[in-house]
């Protein structure tokens, strides 16, 4: 089996190597095009959030809301509380903000292995900004669609994160004693905080320009009537979220491909995902799983709540 991945990776990586000899102005040009991107959207939204999120874990004061809201994740998720900061940070800040919070999460100590990896699966969720802003307002043109697609995007992982619950919940000590979890002073803990946050984004800026340059290649190599086709957007959304919500028609049918899109993220969310987690021994399969009955979840939601749009 290993023999076949590394043969397969290696056919990837041939095919990659020769896509960028045969069309290097194109490849060229979705690299810029990622990297205006990332200096236009990705880093002003992400890196605010990445420090919100990694000084909440830091300072403590993620304990005080999981302290409040420890009566509402148990019986809904089977979580203790500490979750509460990364799916309320997740569904604000965007993709990879509730991961790479819950990832902090355990590596403090503040949550077992097994509810950072459960968490993982909803708490990683698309930002209000892009689906008002983009889906809303550019794709739509209706600021209603967008608050529509809001809501069934936060309730589509909410209902992911009830799915995937355990009676049991592994209950953690009073106090937490290893020094990874002590809470630390705001002035300690921010030029830490603000230099790993700042590479953390820029790491994330990788992949998107990478994925624009690997999405360029899949246009590129598909014939010209493609484009017109119906399920055109949805390869695109498969691969990356922005270019495949952009091509969706306006109607009902559209609307419901782009929830979908949002609960599924996209290889290059994924990628930026795995890229926060690296430094855990958090398993991505129930990232993985969640991320799939999201996006089963919000189309049915979707087409249903249409019937008020179009």
């Amino acid at each position: 089996m290993e023999r076949v991945k590394n043969a397969a990776l290696g056919i990837l990586l041939a095919l990659f190597a020769a896509a960028l000899v045969c069309f290097p102005a194109e490849s060229a040009a979705a690299a810029r095009q990622g990297l205006s991107l990332c200096l236009q959207t990705v880093l002003p939204s992400l890196f605010p959030f990445f420090v919100l999120s990694s000084l909440c874990v830091a300072c403590g004061m993620g304990d005080a809301l999981a302290h409040t809201l420890e009566p509402l994740m148990r019986p809904l998720f089977g979580l203790s509380g500490a979750g509460a900061a990364a799916l309320a940070l997740g569904l604000v800040g965007g993709y990879p903000v509730g991961a790479r919070t819950a990832a902090e999460l355990y590596r403090t100590g503040r949550l077992y292995r097994d509810e950072a990896e459960r968490l993982l699966g909803f708490c990683n969720n698309c930002g209000p900004g892009f689906i008002l802003g983009v889906c809303g307002s550019a794709v739509f043109c209706d600021m209603r669609a967008g608050l529509l697609l809001a809501l069934i995007h936060a309730a589509a992982a909410i209902l992911t994160g009830f799915l995937l619950r355990r009676s049991k919940v592994k209950c953690l000590p009073p106090a937490h004693t290893s020094a990874a979890a002590q809470a630390k002073s705001l002035a300690a803990a921010f030029p830490s905080v603000v230099r790993d946050s700042f590479s953390a984004v820029w790491s994330v800026c990788g992949f998107v320009v990478l994925f624009a340059v690997l999405l360029q290649f899949v246009t590129l190599l598909l014939p010209a009537r493609a484009a017109s086709a119906a399920w055109y957007p949805a390869l695109l959304g498969l691969v990356e979220l922005t270019n495949g919500v952009a091509a969706l028609p306006s109607g009902r049918v559209g609307f419901t491909l782009c929830a979908a899109m949002l609960g599924w993220g996209g290889l290059s969310v994924h990628a930026q995902t795995l890229s926060v987690l690296e430094e855990t021994d958090l398993s991505p399969r129930w990232y993985f799983l969640g991320k799939i009955m999201q996006a089963a979840l919000s189309a049915p939601l979707a087409l249903i709540g249409s019937r008020w749009l179009f």
